[in-house]
């Protein structure tokens, strides 16, 4: 009986040892669990219907969004993007009264107003014209030759921006690469500034079936664009540009765009 009696008390003392220790593991865990939720923040971005890489109505946003709120994901934050027409989106980002701590997608050029992330990626740029009537060019002061179609706000090449500037450059600005396009499908300009995905996906829609089979990318591109998150230039911007770049780090970006790169 006194050798039982050992037994059922020993067998208490370990069930009460596994309990305590389940206890600790258990206050532990949601402790844990209850910092990472005090600690997630969520980051406000604007941007654009600019699709591929970003729009509303497009599967997770867009390309470039998705690889963005991966970026943040992978560091434990999360992002809320509000989309507006392109310089309305700048703006936005800019006031220093906005829950926006900046935009997205954009190249990078000289500001003292934004800090730009790590690359997303890069794409080319080039020219959308008329396939019966191709543009010849061999540097970008040959272009003066032309009337080039812009987006208004849109940043192109240093080169063409400082010709447009200077006078030399014919060119007429839109509020969009919609509208540049169907402008070189009727002739009324000579080619107009776009990039390379974007007109793909512009053209594989179904109503725009009437200038697919018109319209071409020059065979000669302007040049190569990395796309970046533009950070406000404060400490809060800082903060977040490093969280973003941090995150980036962890994440495969090719793979994110290739799979939301849909047409």
């Amino acid at each position: 009986m006194l050798a039982q009696a050992i037994v059922c008390y020993r067998y208490g003392v370990y069930r009460r040892q596994l309990l305590i220790k389940g206890l600790k593991f258990l206050c532990a865990f949601c402790v844990l669990s209850f910092s990472s939720v005090i600690n997630a923040e969520t980051l406000y971005l604007t941007s654009l219907h600019w699709p591929p890489y970003s729009g509303g109505q497009l599967k997770n946003q867009g390309a470039y969004i998705a690889v963005a709120r991966a970026a943040l994901e992978a560091v434990g934050h999360t992002l809320v993007v509000d989309f507006y027409p392109w310089s309305r989106a700048v703006r936005m980002a800019s006031r220093n009264d906005s829950k926006y701590l900046g935009y997205l997608p954009e190249y990078a050029y000289p500001t003292e107003k934004f800090l730009f992330s790590d690359s997303m990626g890069r794409s080319a740029l080039g020219l959308v014209e008329q396939k019966s009537h191709p543009i010849s060019w061999t540097q970008q002061s040959d272009l003066n030759h032309y009337t080039i179609g812009v987006v208004q706000d849109y940043i192109n090449t240093s080169e063409f921006d400082a010709m447009v500037t200077q006078g030399t450059q014919p060119f007429e600005a839109v509020a969009s690469d919609l509208h540049n396009i169907n402008k070189v499908g009727t002739g009324r300009i000579d080619a107009a500034i776009i990039d390379e995905h974007v007109l793909a996906y512009i053209l594989a829609q179904p109503n725009m079936k009437h200038l697919k089979g018109k319209l071409q990318l020059n065979k000669k591109r302007l040049t190569y664009k990395e796309l970046f998150v533009a950070f406000k230039n404060n400490e809060a911007g800082r903060k977040w540009r490093e969280r973003f770049n941090q995150g980036l780090a962890k994440i495969d970006v090719q793979k994110i765009v290739a799979d939301n790169m849909d047409k």
